[in-house]
């Protein structure tokens, strides 16, 4: 389904192939040789998301905001990438999390449900191993006693919504959270199916 937003409609090279239950909202590019498969949402909100070349957007996975992939990029099925840049021939599994201002560099791999934290830089050719999460430049396994520190120390509310609050005044932090986001859902109600 491709879907008008805010003025903004998806571009599909004739050589792509978008599956016809995916999703395609506003400014969506997808490139020559390009596949989005069945169930895939790609949002661009009021950003652009651009698909490169070859490159392959598995089964229900998720791109919202601004989303970049270089050529020959494989997202596997029920991934979500958020407001991240992945360059060329980056290999994402199944499950992957790739987080809002994320810089995966060329060939980088994030194995099978790991994650990669907002405004961290994967270097190019770096191998995220299954189930961990990349922060900064460690990577942590779930249940790390230092993994909750390195996730404050990140600022996510920050970089993902613009929300500044204390990292203890969760009430009010989801709440801003949930209001702005709220809105930006909430600015989809005059898309118009293409």
């Amino acid at each position: 389904m491709l879907i008008r937003h805010h003025g903004h409609e998806p571009s599909i090279d004739p050589a792509a192939y978008v599956a016809p239950n995916a999703t395609l909202v506003g400014d969506v590019r997808v490139g020559p040789g390009a596949r989005v498969m069945y169930g895939a949402v790609l949002d661009a909100q009021d950003e652009t998301i651009e698909v490169g070349a070859t490159s392959i957007i598995c089964e229900n996975a998720v791109l919202r905001g601004a989303v970049t992939l270089g050529d020959h990029v494989f997202v596997g099925p029920q991934s979500t990438l958020l407001g991240c840049t992945v360059a060329r021939c980056c290999y994402l599994a199944t499950g992957v999390t790739v987080l809002q201002q994320a810089s995966l560099g060329a060939g980088a791999v994030v194995a099978i449900g790991a994650s990669v934290h907002a405004g961290c830089e994967v270097p190019g050719e770096f191998f995220v191993p299954p189930g961990m999460i990349m922060i900064g430049g460690a990577v942590y396994a779930p249940g790390d006693p230092e993994l909750p520190g390195a996730v404050r120390s990140v600022g996510f509310a920050r970089i993902a919504f613009g929300v500044e609050t204390d990292w203890e005044d969760r009430l009010t932090r989801y709440e801003q959270m949930a209001e702005i986001r709220s809105a930006q859902f909430g600015a989809h109600a005059g898309d118009v199916v293409l």
